[in-house]
């Protein structure tokens, strides 16, 4: 495949949140030595040492051994998981939703940075060992978050009877498999994506079991470990962290302060913590709990608990005390010999309201990175890119600035309307020197004058703009079209197509080109031209 690309740092994309800026250039000053790097990451892997138990060990690689019995697991993921019963072996984490067919493509690349960056942690002098790790977010109850899947010729939807974890919903809708083979079957790696489609996607199997049987389909070969937090003997390990939730409503208290901070400086952030952030996990059912006087009560349900019952229940039946979004990163924390979480920009920016937090439970607090973009375009659309006088850099910065200037580049009344409102500022600014002279109300009626005549040149400014779309709509309309085909429906590509549309065409050669053109060592999105 081709190896023309052009690379945009995250800095320069001004979408990108001002606050994962921030935490990328080090300004934020509780995250100093926790940017990425391999030095920092060896120090990390020493620190997490230092405070993650042996048990936890033990614990970890019988509960993964148990459920990668579930499907064909490689040599190389056999080895990860006897690797991870030494003291000298850490993870690189990252995790998603259970999206039906694994959703946008972004998926994919978030997995594919994880294995990479372990792999370029795995060639350093201190003997240490580093494997990937996929944390699946079976608990979430948002059903119709990750439901659905696009490709370039169908949207694709499953209806299940939810309400409680999506990983414990058992398919009965399985009528897109047909549609889906109809589209793909006469590609070139199209059957195979019908056949990986057919084996995860089964009657009766839970969407948990589906996800982890298609991802190690994809990345089994990688050693990718699949691990499901839902699971009672791993929330038995994180019982201190939940019963401190409960008791003492430890996250919300010990973020406060920073979330404070955050909203000061950058507006709000990204999730607010609740005083307690579990949820009671029944087999239909994820409800909130909430405690009112001294008693905890589930949410729209007849459930309720004295504070003895509670933690009796908890003691008892730790896997019914499910996480909510803010709250997983200490479960997953506590559970993972893990150094590194790779995650999105909204996940990046939560993660950051909760260092104090992880010092108030002794956890240890990961690297966080964020995850790497691509997007691909082929050899016709950067040609068209070229000649309509574009980089592919303004595809991903302010585009209609880009192409308004264009626009009104071609017109001679621009540059005309431009040098007569210079002339007024200059012919204002010179008044109100002298203006200083007289009596006030003269300065007074100059300044409103220059406010007026100025509001004027700005109405004319728009006008012009709304003509030349007219006068050259042709064009006008190419550049929009344009737009579309490298950010469809108005959106980055990837968070938009199924990885299927890729694949179908030029199958693990796909895959390999997402490897080869993510850069671990920092954040950045790479256009790949095709």
């Amino acid at each position: 495949m081709a190896d023309c690309r052009f690379n945009i740092d995250f800095r320069d994309i001004p979408s990108i949140p001002e606050m994962l800026k921030d935490y990328l250039d080090g300004n934020l000053s509780a995250y100093h030595g926790l940017q990425f790097s391999k030095d920092n990451a060896l120090v990390q892997a020493n620190k997490k040492s230092r405070n993650y138990p042996s048990g936890h060990r033990e614990v970890l690689t019988e509960v993964l051994t148990k459920q990668m019995r579930n499907i064909a697991i490689s040599a190389k993921q056999m080895q990860n998981i006897e690797l991870l019963r030494k003291e000298n072996t850490f993870t690189v984490t990252t995790g998603h939703q259970l999206n039906l067919f694994t959703g946008p493509v972004f998926f994919i690349y978030k997995i594919l940075q994880t294995i990479k960056t372990a792999k370029y942690l795995n060639e350093n002098n201190e003997g240490k060992n580093f494997v990937p790790v996929f944390w699946m977010a079976t608990e979430d109850h948002d059903f119709d978050e990750i439901n659905h899947f696009k490709t370039e010729g169908n949207f694709y939807q499953i209806q299940e009877k939810s309400g409680g974890a999506v990983g414990r919903i058992k398919s009965s809708d399985l009528s897109f498999l047909d549609i889906f083979e109809k589209e793909f079957k006469d590609f070139t790696y199209g059957t195979e994506l019908v056949r990986w489609a057919k084996e995860a996607y089964q009657e009766g199997r839970s969407l948990t079991l589906a996800t982890r049987i298609l991802v190690n389909r994809i990345f089994g070969d990688s050693g990718l470990l699949i691990l499901n937090g839902d699971d009672k003997k791993l929330k038995a390990l994180a019982a201190p962290v939940f019963r401190k939730e409960l008791l003492e409503n430890s996250l919300y208290e010990n973020s406060k302060e920073t979330v404070d901070v955050l909203i000061n400086k950058y507006g709000k952030v990204q999730v607010n913590p609740r005083e307690i952030n579990l949820f009671y996990l029944r087999d239909d059912s994820r409800d909130r709990i909430e405690k009112t006087g001294r008693s905890y009560h589930v949410v729209d349900t007849e459930i309720s608990f004295s504070e003895e019952e509670i933690l009796a229940e908890l003691n008892t039946n730790p896997q019914r005390f499910s996480p909510n979004a803010v709250l997983r990163p200490a479960y997953q924390e506590t559970v993972l010999p893990n150094i590194i979480y790779i995650g999105g920009n909204a996940e990046i920016m939560y993660w950051l309201e909760l260092k104090k937090f992880f010092e108030a439970i002794d956890v240890e607090f990961p690297i966080l990175v964020p995850r790497n973009s691509l997007a691909f375009i082929t050899e016709k659309t950067l040609r068209k890119i070229q000649k309509l006088d574009l980089c592919v850099e303004n595809f991903f910065g302010n585009y209609q600035e880009v192409v308004h200037s264009k626009l009104l580049g071609k017109t001679s009344l621009q540059p005309l309307l431009e040098e007569k409102e210079e002339n007024i500022k200059s012919m204002f600014s010179e008044l109100k020197k002298q203006a200083e002279t007289t009596d006030k109300t003269f300065g007074n009626l100059v300044a409103a004058e220059e406010v007026r005549q100025l509001k004027s040149f700005e109405k004319m400014h728009k006008r012009l703009l709304r003509a030349e779309k007219i006068v050259q709509a042709d064009l006008y309309q190419r550049y929009n079209q344009l737009y579309e085909v490298v950010n469809p429906a108005g959106v980055w590509q990837e968070r938009k197509i199924n990885f299927s549309n890729f694949y179908a065409e030029n199958g693990r050669d796909w895959l390999n080109t997402c490897y080869e053109n993510i850069e671990v060592a920092h954040p950045e999105l790479t256009v790949v031209v095709l």
